[in-house]
């Protein structure tokens, strides 16, 4: 292990951001593993009890499913839910609240995007300062001082392959993330086309259960809790950087 850390030293200074890089993205990987992890839910259970409560006429206990539901999907079925409640468009309360959500989702990992581009830049200048270093020894003492020059070449190949190693894992961890983030969206989008239509369906069923509620104010919200403000028990959104 030491002599893996008196190698990365031989690298010279452009390895103290490389070494930044490194941590950062290290960091962003855990936070948004976790993060996802926490959020996670089944979309298709979810949906499944929406639509008994819905079928059963009701709306009431289909949202209160969503609230004790963590998760991107059930915070904009739920806002779609207490739009239709109040007598509003749900379609748009749900765009709303998902156009709303979605820096959540997305947070930090422009930061991997950066490493990715950064990190190799970072080894290639390595490369040129180990290059200049060595012809600087070159013709200073020329040929006689062999040791100074494969100083300076190893300089240079420290730096570029420490700023490819990063790199590549954090270019795993982002497209992995992205594709992840990708079908989250897929699964609000179709879950919310399918609430709208259950909506549209058990309409008549539905606007009794409405209307036998209609002086019962503490039952439903005014607006829906975000799924990024709940407490412990959902996901809470996390820190700014």
């Amino acid at each position: 292990m030491l002599d893996f850390l008196r190698t990365l030293t031989m690298g010279g200074p452009v390895m103290v951001p490389l070494a930044a890089c490194s941590l950062l993205s290290v960091a962003v990987i855990i936070e948004r593993a976790l993060f996802y992890r926490r959020i996670a839910s089944d979309p298709q259970r979810l949906m499944r009890q929406v639509e008994d409560a819905l079928a059963c006429g009701n709306v009431s206990g289909a949202l209160a499913i969503c609230e004790r539901t963590s998760g991107p999907v059930a915070a904009v079925l739920g806002a779609g839910l207490g739009a239709w409640w109040q007598g509003r468009d749900p379609t748009k309360a749900m765009e709303e609240h998902a156009m709303a959500e979605l820096p959540y989702i997305n947070r930090r990992l422009v930061v991997l995007d950066t490493v990715v581009t950064l990190a190799p830049l970072l080894g290639l200048l390595g490369t040129v300062t180990g290059m200049i270093r060595s012809f600087h020894i070159v013709s200073r003492v020329g040929m006689s001082h062999p040791t100074g020059i494969t100083a300076g070449v190893a300089e240079a190949l420290i730096a570029t392959a420490t700023g490819l190693v990063i790199a590549i894992y954090s270019l795993v961890a982002y497209n992995y993330f992205l594709d992840h983030v990708k079908h989250l969206i897929g699964e609000v989008e179709v879950r919310s086309t399918h609430l709208v239509n259950l909506l549209s369906d058990n309409r008549e069923l539905l606007a009794a259960d409405a209307t036998d509620g209609a002086d019962d104010t503490q039952r439903i919200p005014a607006t829906v809790t975000p799924w990024s403000s709940y407490g412990e028990h959902n996901a809470p959104a996390s820190p700014g950087i």
